[in-house]
């Protein structure tokens, strides 16, 4: 049974699809004004981790996420340097794709653009209208909270705060504007950027633009959504008052947050100097596997304080698991130790006990790491027969379908090093230790070292 915790009802709950076996989800994505931001892959590979554990666990994922590529932000930076908005966003759509493949994100099912769905928002826009909950002001127009009275039922903002008659413009603010919020933009000479629609000249307000997008890909109600904890107000708070104000449905069941990400115990900033995108840390030589890890490692739920550090330290596990890994390459005997097959069916049980509650990747990373000592023990005390190998190499593989932090380029070897390698064991087998000798130092020259063990011979790339 998975079990996840619901920022809606504040507490853990069974995860029970609206659709046996397909499970809908919608992740916040980029505002594509910049380069995504270490803070953003918090994010993004927690919610790649529900993403695998849940086609782990036997489901269809169908996932979209959004790409806002018009907002305050995007406009100003595009006006800034004097090109369209498209041009501007377009940059920064291609740098974060390759982004999330460096990061081994899966990709959602819908990448949505904000630009390309238009007509949806203006459809969501004119049911509010109708129903009365939205109403036109100076030429934009707004939704009027009040008429919402489950308004804060995510966030837990009091009404009792709101500002009566008081608007907001301003795609993102702070907790306490508790005001009417927009949904369409009049249309702004300086800015350059509109639409002539039936509700006027102008453009979306950032938090119709999900509603919207949502709601075409996963219908008006549906399973998951997730984001980070400065989501859930304003942003998700207001999906919530106008989708449901629109539809009269609920519209998620399950909202999931992650907790923020901190670098030296300090919010992340430029001014600070702890502000790092994915690309500067790749730029300073860190493999792009142990940041995943990293940003895996820790609990979604809990702050995550990224040091360079910690990624030091993440960078040796990430050694340590891939050459374990790589290690499984032996020859030997055809011995079998059953008892490896029983540690397997447990290490198995605690992975997805721990991420079935509530995606505890700590129990689940430290069956995986328990197990490897374990089988390195068995190893060392020639308890560990070449037919465990397989079996072994199944099960890690079976993992890394959701931990994805298995290093491929590393998994075989050209056959001219594999015959080295077998020559050389035919030269230890006849006592020609000479020539063996030779052969581990010209396949050392070639970057592989080998360890002479009680089954053959393990190698590893350095």
């Amino acid at each position: 049974m998975i079990r996840f915790y619901n920022t809606l009802t504040k507490r853990k709950e069974e995860f029970i699809p609206i659709e046996d076996e397909i499970v809908k989800m919608y992740t916040c994505g980029p505002t594509v004004y910049d380069f995504a931001h270490i803070g953003n892959f918090r994010a993004y590979v927690f919610e790649d981790l529900l993403h695998r554990y849940l086609e782990y666990r036997g489901y269809r994922v169908i996932r979209v996420m959004n790409i806002t590529d018009v907002d305050d932000k995007t406009i100003k930076g595009a006006k800034k340097e004097g090109i369209s908005l498209k041009e501007y966003t377009e940059r920064y759509i291609k740098f974060f794709l390759e982004d999330i493949d460096t990061l081994r994100l899966k990709k959602p099912d819908f990448l949505p653009r904000a630009t390309e769905h238009i007509k949806e928002m203006v459809d969501l826009i004119k049911k509010l209208i109708e129903k009365g909950y939205a109403y036109y002001k100076d030429g934009s127009i707004y939704f009027s909270i009040l008429k919402f009275p489950s308004y804060g039922k995510l966030s837990g903002i009091n009404l009792n705060e709101i500002k009566v008659g008081a608007r907001i413009d301003t795609d993102e603010y702070e907790k306490e504007d508790v005001r009417d919020f927009v949904l369409w933009k009049k249309a702004k000479e300086e800015e350059g950027i509109w639409w002539d629609t039936e509700i006027g000249k102008g453009r979306p307000g950032w938090h119709i633009e999900c509603s919207a997008m949502s709601m075409k890909y996963l219908g008006e109600t549906f399973d998951i959504h997730t984001g980070g904890v400065d989501n859930i107000f304003p942003h998700h708070e207001n999906e919530i008052a106008q989708s449901e104000s629109a539809t009269g449905k609920k519209f998620v069941n399950y909202w999931l947050h992650c907790a923020h990400l901190l670098v030296n115990g300090e919010k992340m900033s430029k001014s600070k100097g702890n502000f790092y995108t994915l690309r500067d840390l790749l730029n300073k030589g860190y493999n792009p596997l142990a940041i995943r890890y990293l940003l895996l490692s820790t609990h979604y739920r809990d702050p995550l304080n990224f040091t360079e550090n910690s990624l030091k330290q993440a960078e040796n596990t990430i050694k340590n698991y891939n050459e374990f890994y790589q290690g499984l390459n032996i020859c030997g005997d055809e011995k079998y130790n059953p008892e490896i097959k029983e540690e397997i069916e447990k290490a198995k049980l605690k992975f997805k006990e721990g991420l079935d509650d509530d995606l505890n990747i700590s129990q689940a990373l430290s069956s995986i790491f328990g197990f490897i000592k374990l089988v390195n023990i068995y190893f060392s005390k020639g308890e560990f027969g070449r037919r465990n190998v397989d079996e072994v190499r199944e099960f890690i593989e079976d993992v890394d379908k959701v931990l994805c932090i298995i290093d491929k380029k590393q998994e075989s070897l050209p056959e001219e090093i594999l015959n080295l390698i077998k020559e050389r064991e035919e030269a230890r087998k006849k006592k020609d230790f000479k020539k063996a000798d030779k052969i581990r130092d010209i396949l050392k020259e070639k970057g592989i070292i080998l360890e002479d063990t009680l089954y053959g011979t393990r190698w590893k790339k350095v």
